[in-house]
C-alpha cells in the first residue's frame, strides 16, 4: 500500500470542515487529523445531527478522517472516572465520524504515572474495542520518547491501544529514530512529522527547513516495512507569527513525497 499523507487541523485553527477537506483534496493529502476542541469544527459537543453531517462531508470528500486529536491526559493525577469519561466521549465521536484513531497525551506528574496510565488505558481499551476505534498515546510531555511510552503500553498489551510517534518530542528527548521505531513498531498507529529551528525555538517551519531528522525517520519506517500514515502537524495554533499553513501545503506535500521516494 505504501505510506499515506495527512495534515493536522492544528495548522489551520478555526477553519470549517469543508474548507479543511478542500485544502486536503487540492494538495494531494489523503487524510486529516482533526483537532477535537470546542474552538474547532469537530468536538465532543456536536449533536447527533451535526455528527451525521460531518460524517457525510468526510465520506463525500474522499479525504479520510485519520484521527481525533484529543487532550485527555491519561497519566494525570487524580480520580480515574473523569479521565475515562472524557476519553469515552472522544471514542464515541471517533466512531460517529468513522475515524480509526483517537490521540491522548500522557500528562504524568508522579512516580505512579506509568501505572495510572496503563490502568486507565486498559479499562478504556474495552470501550475502544466495542466502538472499533484505537487509542494512541502520543510521545509527548512526561513520556516524550518511545522508551517512555512503551513503559505504559507494554503492560496494557491490548491491540486497541497503541502509540503515536511525534518526531519532535522523541528528538527533544534524545532518542534516535531507529531506537524509537524499535520500541514502538509493534504498536505504532501513525507518525506526526514537523520541522523546527532548534531545541530552543520550536516555532513551526516548512518541512525540510529545520533540524528534525525527517529523512532518517522515514528511512527507518521504510526499512521496517511500515506502511501507515505520516501526518504533518504544523502547530500554527500555538505560534501566531508562524507562516499560514495553506500556502505551505503544496511544497510540504512534495517534500513528503520526496522523503517517501528517498530522494531528499
Amino acid at each position: 500500500m505504501g505510506m499515506k499523507l495527512a495534515f493536522s487541523t492544528l495548522g489551520v485553527p478555526g477553519t470549517t470542515l469543508p474548507e479543511v477537506l478542500a485544502l486536503a483534496s487540492a494538495h494531494g493529502f489523503q487524510g486529516v487529523e482533526l483537532r477535537a476542541h470546542p474552538e474547532e469544527a469537530v468536538h465532543v459537543g456536536l449533536t447527533p445531527a451535526e455528527r451525521a453531517d460531518a460524517a457525510a462531508l468526510l465520506r463525500g470528500s474522499g479525504v479520510e478522517p485519520l484521527a481525533l486529536a484529543g487532550y485527555v491526559r491519561v497519566a494525570a493525577p487524580g480520580d480515574d472516572a473523569p479521565v475515562l469519561a472524557e476519553l469515552r466521549d472522544l471514542l464515541r465521536l471517533a466512531h460517529d465520524l468513522q475515524a480509526p484513531f483517537v490521540r491522548v497525551f500522557p500528562g504524568g506528574e508522579s512516580a505512579e504515572a506509568d501505572a495510572i496510565a496503563a490502568r486507565r488505558l486498559g479499562t478504556a481499551a474495552e470501550d475502544a474495542s466495542a466502538l472499533g476505534v484505537r487509542i494512541l498515546l502520543e510521545t509527548h510531555d512526561s513520556h516524550r520518547t518511545g522508551a517512555d511510552a512503551i513503559r505504559v503500553l507494554g503492560p496494557v498489551g491490548h491491540r486497541r491501544v497503541g502509540a503515536l510517534w511525534d518526531v519532535m518530542h522523541t528528538w527533544l528527548g534524545g532518542e534516535q529514530p531507529a531506537q524509537t521505531y524499535a520500541a514502538l513498531a509493534p504498536c505504532l498507529g501513525y507518525v506526526q512529522v514537523k520541522d523546527i529551528a532548534s531545541a530552543e525555538d520550536t516555532t513551526p517551519l516548512p518541512l525540510g527547513a529545520g533540524v528534525l531528522p525527517l529523512a532518517e525517520c522515514v528511512d527507518v519506517l521504510r526499512r521496517g516495512g511500515w506502511d501507515g500514515w505520516l501526518c504533518w502537524e504544523y502547530e500554527k495554533r500555538w505560534y501566531e507569527h508562524a507562516a499560514p499553513l495553506p500556502g505551505l501545503l503544496a511544497a510540504g506535500h512534495d517534500h513528503l513525497v520526496r522523503l517517501l521516494d528517498g530522494t531528499v
